[in-house]
C-alpha cells in the first residue's frame, strides 16, 4: 500500500469504462446509503416513541376508565343496597298498612252488621209507632225488646255491665206492673241474665286510670341514672358521719397509759414521751377523719345499662316524655279494654324505668310498685250476652 501511495496513477482519459455499466462503488448514490439507514433508524425510533406514547395513552385511558367503572360499580352497589333497604322498609310499611286495613275492614264489617241491626231496630221502632192501636202489653214488650237489644250491644262493644244491669232491672220492673202469668218465663230469663251479670268480677277502671295518672305525674320528679347528685337508697341505711374523737376517749387512753405506767417501775415521765403520746393521738384522729372524707369522695356503682349514663339533657327529656306516652297509651288501652296493648305498654314503661332511672330512689320504687299493682289488674273478662232474655221476649211475641 505504501508503494501505491507513493506512485500515483497517471491520468488515462482513453481508458474510461463503458457507459452502459456503472459500478455501485463508483455510483454517486453509494455515499448516501449510510444516510438512508440512519434516517430509517431515526424513523424507527420515532415510530417506537410514538408507539410507546400511544400505548401509554391507551394504558392511562384504560386505567381511568377502569377507575371510573369501579367507582361507578361501587356507587351502583350502594344505590342498590339503599334501594333494597328502602324496599324492605316499604314492604314493612305496606305489611303494617295491610294488617291495619284488614283490622279496619273487620271493624267496618262489624260496624256494618251493627248498623244493619240498628237499621232493623229502627224499622221495628217505626213499625211500633205505626201500630199504636195495639194493646199496652205489646207496646211494653216491644219497648223492653228494644232496651234489651241496646243493652246487649253496649255490653258486647263497650263492656257496659252497669248499663246492662239497669236495663234488665227496668225491664223486670215494667213486667212486674202487669200481673199476667204469661210474663213469668220472660222474667225468669231476665233474672238469670241479672245473676250472670252480678257474678262477673268487677274491674275498677276509674281507680286504675287514677293510678296511671299518678304515675304520669311522678315521672318528672324521678331521678335518672345520669343525674349529677347521687340519690340516697330507700333500702340502704344512712351512713354515719365520722365523729371526731371525743376528749373523754382521749382521757381514757391517757388513764390507761397512766395505769400501765403505775404498774411499771416508778420513774418520772419525760417531756419527749408526753409529746410523742400527744402526737400519736393527734395523728390517729386526723388520719381517721381524712379516711372518712376520702371514702365519701369516690363512689363505685355497678350499672347494667351503660348507655343510660351517657344520656344528654335533651335525650333525658325525651326519655321522660317517652315514658309518659307509654303510660298514656296504657290508659287509653285500659279505657278501650284492650288488654294486650295495656300490658305491652306497661311492660315497656317498666323496662324504661329499670333501664334509665335510678331504681334505688324512693320515688322510682314507689312508681314501680304502683305500676306492678296496676299490671296485676285483670281486664280479660268474658262478657255474657242477653240472648236468653231477648229470645224469651221474641218467642212470646211470635206466639201472639
Amino acid at each position: 500500500m505504501n508503494e501505491q501511495q507513493s506512485t500515483p496513477e497517471p491520468n488515462l482519459p482513453e481508458a474510461k469504462p463503458e457507459a452502459s455499466y456503472t459500478s455501485p462503488a463508483s455510483s454517486p448514490h453509494f455515499s448516501s446509503a449510510p444516510d438512508g439507514a440512519a434516517a430509517l433508524r431515526r424513523r424507527m425510533r420515532l415510530l417506537t416513541v410514538l408507539l410507546l406514547l400511544v400505548i401509554a395513552a391507551l394504558a392511562a385511558q384504560w386505567w381511568t376508565s377502569h377507575t371510573e367503572l369501579r367507582s361507578l360499580r361501587n356507587e351502583v352497589a350502594q344505590r342498590l343496597q339503599s334501594g333494597d333497604n328502602t324496599n324492605n322498609e316499604v314492604k314493612g310499611v305496606l305489611k303494617a298498612v295491610q294488617e291495619n286495613t284488614k283490622e279496619l275492614q273487620a271493624k267496618v264489617s262489624v260496624l256494618d252488621s251493627k248498623q244493619a241491626e240498628s237499621q232493623s231496630q229502627q224499622l221495628a221502632l217505626e213499625q211500633m209507632y205505626q201500630d199504636l192501636n195495639k194493646n199496652r202489653d205489646d207496646w211494653a214488650l216491644s219497648e223492653i225488646e228494644d232496651v234489651l237489644s241496646t243493652a246487649d250491644q253496649q255490653l258486647e262493644l263497650a263492656g257496659n255491665v252497669q248499663g246492662a244491669l239497669i236495663a234488665l232491672q227496668n225491664a223486670d220492673k215494667n213486667l212486674s206492673r202487669s200481673d199476667k202469668p204469661q210474663f213469668i218465663a220472660i222474667r225468669r230469663a231476665i233474672a238469670r241474665d241479672i245473676d250472670r251479670l252480678k257474678a262477673l268480677p268487677t274491674v275498677d277502671i276509674a281507680g286504675i286510670a287514677v293510678r296511671l295518672d299518678s304515675a304520669i305525674g311522678q315521672v318528672d320528679n324521678m331521678p335518672l341514672l345520669v343525674d349529677e347528685k347521687p340519690v340516697e337508697s330507700a333500702t340502704e341505711p344512712k351512713r354515719m358521719q365520722p365523729q371526731p374523737i371525743k376528749p373523754a376517749k382521749a382521757a381514757n387512753g391517757k388513764a390507761a397509759r397512766d395505769a400501765k405506767a403505775a404498774d411499771a417501775p416508778a420513774e418520772p415521765p419525760s417531756a419527749w414521751s408526753q409529746w410523742l403520746a400527744g402526737a400519736q393521738d393527734t395523728w390517729q384522729s386526723m388520719s381517721t377523719e381524712m379516711w372518712a372524707e376520702l371514702k365519701q369522695l369516690v363512689r363505685i356503682r355497678e350499672v347494667q345499662t351503660p348507655d343510660a349514663i351517657l344520656l344528654s339533657p335533651g335525650q333525658a327529656y325525651f326519655v321522660r316524655e317517652n315514658l309518659k306516652l307509654r303510660l298514656l297509651n296504657a290508659r287509653l288501652a285500659l279505657l278501650s279494654r284492650n288488654e294486650f296493648a295495656f300490658r305491652n305498654d306497661l311492660s315497656a314503661a317498666q323496662d324504661n324505668i329499670a333501664k334509665y332511672f335510678d331504681t334505688r330512689a324512693k320515688q322510682v320504687q314507689t312508681t314501680q310498685a304502683l305500676l306492678k299493682q296496676v299490671q296485676g289488674s285483670n281486664l280479660s273478662i268474658q262478657m255474657p250476652s242477653l240472648a236468653e232474655s231477648l229470645n224469651a221476649v221474641r218467642n212470646y211475641k211470635a206466639r201472639r
